[in-house]
């Protein structure tokens, strides 16, 4: 599992804040006791249950601090704790039914799901609908489609599928990735990183970093990977659970995903209250950022479904079939291998 942490840290990377990790999230966590304090009452006749995040609070976790703000978890009869990941993972704990929920992603939780050293874990909901990441460079750099990288940098976390999803998306744009530069690189600044030309390109989330550098005021080429091929539209990050913990309390599970449901669909209508919530429970993040990222991530949650959190097999299928036929994973990958949509609220 020191893979799937090294991969779920590196790609989040992108997205987070570092320097203020320590202080957010000792802050997140004391603000969520708190709103749970003030809101579950007689908190010994509801049932607890622990989620644990990938990493520091973000936008990406909007509609569980507006379902614990707004006492929807209260209204389900739960008391939740919101803890920060060891480090190996999230799916660790959620592993090891030491928390029952938490964050993670698609291609990250592989290893967890399938293999000799698979847990007891499968996503339950997806947190957007669709994959957000890409690359990011400066604009006039000419990288504004995958051919472009051809002779320029590009900060690698050295990882299989990182590099055969690069690899790929170059090769369709009719480029030779032999000739990408390759820079060993985990970009903590993004926007920086473009400006000093430390490196050329980037892997992002969008919602998060891309969105950074429009507040920053740097103007930058982006291409995503779903638009060059829609088999890296997969799931990225969704909510998992304990399968074991949730066969035998699936009525529980019924009612935290309908109390997340309510939380991120109302991050979908109201994103300014719902950024405002966030930065009550993580001060330290950056409140333009946080609101332009809001702002993004609320057309991102839902997109074109009506049922919030929904995983289409299809697309959760294609992107392990490819990596099975790309020979990046040593294991069978079954039809709906590590997911379900039994628990979803309507």
């Amino acid at each position: 599992m020191k893979q799937s942490k090294r991969i779920t840290s590196l790609l989040l990377a992108g997205i987070l804040m570092l320097g203020a990790a320590g202080c957010a999230a000792q802050k997140a966590n004391e603000s969520s006791s708190e709103s749970s304090a003030n809101s579950a009452g007689n908190t010994a006749e509801k049932t607890k249950v622990t989620f644990v995040l990938d990493w520091t609070p973000n936008t990406n976790h909007t509609g569980l601090y507006v379902a614990q703000e707004k006492g929807y978890f209260d209204e389900a009869g739960l008391t939740v704790e919101i803890v920060q990941p060891p480090e190996d993972g999230a799916e660790m704990l959620v592993g090891a039914n030491k928390a029952q929920f938490g964050v993670s992603f698609q291609d990250s939780m592989l290893p967890a799901v399938a293999g000799d050293n698979k847990m007891p874990i499968e996503a339950v909901a997806a947190v957007v609908q669709h994959n957000t990441s890409g690359i990011v460079s400066l604009k006039g750099k000419g990288i504004d489609k995958p051919k472009g990288l051809e002779g320029k940098k590009y900060a690698t976390w050295d990882l299989p599928i990182e590099k055969a999803t690069l690899k790929q998306v170059v090769e369709a744009d009719g480029g030779d990735f032999s000739k990408v530069q390759l820079i060993p690189s985990t970009v903590t600044d993004e926007v920086s990183a473009l400006k000093t030309g430390t490196v050329d390109a980037i892997w992002i989330f969008y919602g998060w970093a891309g969105v950074a550098a429009e507040v920053a005021g740097v103007e930058t080429d982006f291409f995503a990977f779903k638009d060059i091929d829609p088999v890296f539209d997969y799931y990225t990050p969704v909510i998992i659970g304990n399968t074991d913990w949730m066969k035998e309390n699936p009525d529980t599970t019924k009612a935290f995903l309908s109390a997340m449901k309510k939380g991120y669909e109302f991050a979908v209508e109201q994103p300014e209250e719902s950024a405002d919530i966030l930065l009550k429970y993580a001060p330290e993040l950056d409140a333009a950022l946080v609101k332009a990222s809001q702002k993004y991530l609320s057309k991102e949650y839902k997109a074109e479904v009506t049922q919030w959190g929904y995983i289409d097999p299809a697309r959760w299928n294609a992107f392990y079939q490819w990596i099975a036929d790309n020979h990046l994973f040593d294991a069978d990958l079954p039809a709906n291998t590590g997911f379900s949509n039994e628990y979803l609220p309507d």
